[in-house]
C-alpha cells in the first residue's frame, strides 16, 4: 500500500491518496486539490469523505467531473454537500453511496471499513484501509476535532471517545491536519478530553 498526501487551502486540510494493487482511493479532497489529485493519482477508483466540512469536500465535484467515479459520504452529513450550510460558497457535490455508521465495504476489491464517530459532525468517521486509519476531524496528534461548531454535538463527542478507548488493537493515525500519530498514543489523552469535553455539556 502507498499513501501520498498534501495539505491544501487555508486550512492545510491533508488530502490522501491510498493506492493498492494499482488502484487509487482519494480521500478528502479540500481546497485547491484537483490539480494534485489529477497529477498523482495514475488509476483512481473512488472519493471518499470521512465527514462532510467544506475544508474536506471542495473538490469533491470537480473530481467526480474529471474522473467520473464514485463518491462515497457518511450519510448523516450529506446535506453538508448539497446544500453549503456554512455559506462557504462549496461546490455541491452528490454522493453515489451515502454510508450508514459502521460498514464494511468492498470499493474495486479493497477492502475499505467506515467506522462512525459522531461529534464534530453527525456522521464523522474514520476510514480504515490496510490496517490504516485516515481519522479525518475526529483525532489528532494530540487533539481531537472541534465540538462546538453548528451540527457539532458535546454529548456525541464523550460517547465517540468512550468507543474508541475501548478498540485494543492500535493502528497507525492519517489525521485531517497536521501530523500522524496512533491510536494507542493518543488513547492515553482521552480521559482528560472526555473531562474536557463534559464540561461543556
Amino acid at each position: 500500500m502507498q499513501i501520498q498526501s498534501h495539505p491544501m487551502g487555508d486550512y492545510q486540510t491533508n488530502c490522501y491518496l491510498v493506492t493498492i494493487d494499482n488502484k487509487t482511493l482519494i480521500i478528502d479532497p479540500g481546497i485547491g486539490a484537483t490539480e494534485w489529485v489529477l497529477a498523482h493519482a495514475h488509476n483512481p477508483v473512488a472519493i471518499l469523505n470521512t465527514h462532510g466540512h467544506f475544508d474536506h469536500t471542495w473538490s469533491n465535484a470537480a473530481l467526480q467531473q474529471a474522473l467520473r467515479i464514485p463518491l462515497y459520504v457518511p450519510d448523516e452529513d450529506t446535506f453538508m454537500l448539497t446544500s453549503d450550510p456554512f455559506g462557504q460558497g462549496t461546490p455541491p457535490s452528490q454522493p453515489d453511496v451515502r454510508v450508514s455508521g459502521d460498514a464494511m465495504l468492498d470499493i474495486a476489491g479493497i477492502p475499505v471499513r467506515y467506522h462512525h464517530f459522531p461529534g464534530h459532525t453527525p456522521g464523522n468517521s474514520v476510514i480504515e484501509i490496510g490496517g490504516e486509519w485516515f481519522s479525518g476531524d475526529f483525532l489528532f496528534h494530540r487533539s481531537i476535532g472541534r465540538w462546538d461548531f453548528p451540527w457539532s454535538s458535546a454529548n456525541d463527542m464523550i460517547r465517540s471517545l468512550q468507543k474508541a478507548q475501548q478498540i485494543t488493537q492500535d493502528y497507525p493515525i492519517y489525521p485531517g491536519h497536521g501530523p500522524g500519530t496512533t491510536l494507542r498514543e493518543e488513547q492515553a489523552h482521552f480521559p482528560y478530553w472526555i473531562e474536557q469535553v463534559q464540561r461543556t455539556v
